[in-house]
């Protein structure tokens, strides 16, 4: 989050309007991830206004940032209709859409949509083969395992949040693996495991010195409890 404010802040001090309309919408990005959603709001209608004001194209599509705003306000049908307009829309923006379809399939688990959600992430997993790109990998795998999960297919679902673990672990990607540590110790709690469910996920969540007011690590320490 400090290298994004940092690009931020040079992307306005330089004045260039596509560089400030691009850092605004990682930065919202970035935001909508940590569940801080008035921060990805406020950075949105900015965005929007200077798009408006220096007649510049959008950087990426707006409907999945405004479908992502609205599944993490819960608002799930029209959260829907924004992520599938702006996937339909992307025109050959694989990077953005791979993080499109996470979201979709989130908002369809969310909903318990499990057989759509997990077709959402097929999608991606599919993409990602064909592009190499990488960056949401994990949490691809661990939506997929959530999918698996929901539909009754346990031992399929186990599987998958277990290698989205070992996926943000070679990655080093800490935020991806509390999300696959907390969904994989969820699933082993459901399933009388308490003790192992709070060995893995405890140093995960011990790692983080900072953030905890972001959405992911409330689900974790609210998780620890129910495991104690």
């Amino acid at each position: 989050m400090a290298i994004g404010s940092e690009g931020l802040m040079l992307a306005e001090r330089i004045a260039h309007p596509m560089s400030l309309a691009l850092s605004l919408t990682v930065t919202a990005m970035l935001h909508l991830n940590r569940g801080e959603l008035e921060m990805a709001l406020h950075q949105l209608d900015t965005t929007e206004a200077l798009i408006a004001d220096q007649r510049l194209p959008f950087v990426h599509e707006p409907k999945l940032l405004c479908g992502a705003a609205l599944s993490a306000q819960g608002v799930f049908p029209e959260a829907l209709v924004c992520l599938r307009e702006g996937l339909a829309g992307m025109q050959g923006q694989t990077h953005l859409g791979l993080w499109g379809l996470a979201q979709l399939a989130e908002a369809l688990a969310r909903q318990s949509e499990h057989s759509a959600s997990l077709l959402a992430v097929r999608g991606g997993l599919e993409a990602q083969e064909r592009t190499a790109y990488r960056q949401w990998e994990a949490d691809l795998r661990r939506l997929e395992g959530v999918a698996l999960v929901g539909l009754n297919r346990i031992e399929e679902g186990q599987s998958a949040l277990e290698e989205a673990l070992r996926i943000a672990r070679r990655q080093q990607a800490k935020s991806y693996e509390l999300r696959a540590a907390t969904s994989l110790a969820r699933l082993w709690g459901e399933q009388g495991r308490r003790a192992a469910a709070r060995d893995l996920l405890a140093p995960v969540y011990g790692w983080f010195t900072e953030g905890f007011d972001t959405a992911d690590l409330k689900e974790a320490k609210a998780l620890l409890a129910e495991l104690a």
